[in-house]
């Protein structure tokens, strides 16, 4: 029995000096979130900005341990209002039939987000690096993550589903950078 206590000691003081888990809230007006697309040809990449709904992040220190992320998918915006609602109809995300999209985080290692996102009611598996960083009061979450639109069903425009777009095909990937607070 002491034999099992002197080697069960150690590990037990790790447990104990283990941070305890903190779950913040994700404060969406000091959140951004901006969106990059991209032409197939050439160089135009538009950008624009979508807002977080809301969302929670479980750490214990700098670790991540749990997240979910919601994102309201009416907001996003771009400074041409016509492409902004083209974007929001069904050619793209169909924000009126699916308002939100929802990242479920299933692992955090070595500075990398693995989870699944669900756009337009179809989830995939996702993973991008994130920086985390300790604020007065709670986390800065900081990353982009590159998703391919076709995983989730938004083929307009591209090269995979229509042959002969010319100046009219949209790459696949588009990218979201996020600099999220949570308290």
């Amino acid at each position: 029995m002491k034999k099992l206590l002197i080697t069960l000691l150690p590990f037990l003081a790790l447990l104990a000096a283990r941070p305890a888990a903190t779950t913040y809230r994700l404060d969406p007006a000091a959140s951004t979130l901006t969106w990059t697309g991209h032409a197939e040809a050439g160089t135009w990449a538009p950008q624009g900005t979508i807002r977080l709904r809301e969302g929670q992040v479980l750490a214990e220190g700098r670790t991540v341990r749990a997240a979910r992320v919601v994102v309201e998918m009416a907001t996003l915006n771009h400074e041409q209002a016509p492409l902004a609602e083209h974007l929001r109809n069904a050619d793209f995300f169909d924000t009126g039939k699916f308002p939100t999209a929802v990242f479920e985080l299933t692992e955090f290692k070595a500075g990398q987000a693995a989870g699944t996102l669900t756009i337009k009611g179809v989830t995939r598996p996702v993973a991008f690096p994130v920086a985390v960083v300790t604020v007065p009061g709670g986390l800065r979450l900081r990353g982009t993550a590159t998703l391919d639109r076709t995983q989730f069903g938004i083929n307009y425009n591209s090269t995979a589903f229509f042959q002969n777009l010319g100046s009219y095909a949209i790459r696949n990937d588009f990218q979201v950078a996020f600099d999220v607070l949570a308290r």
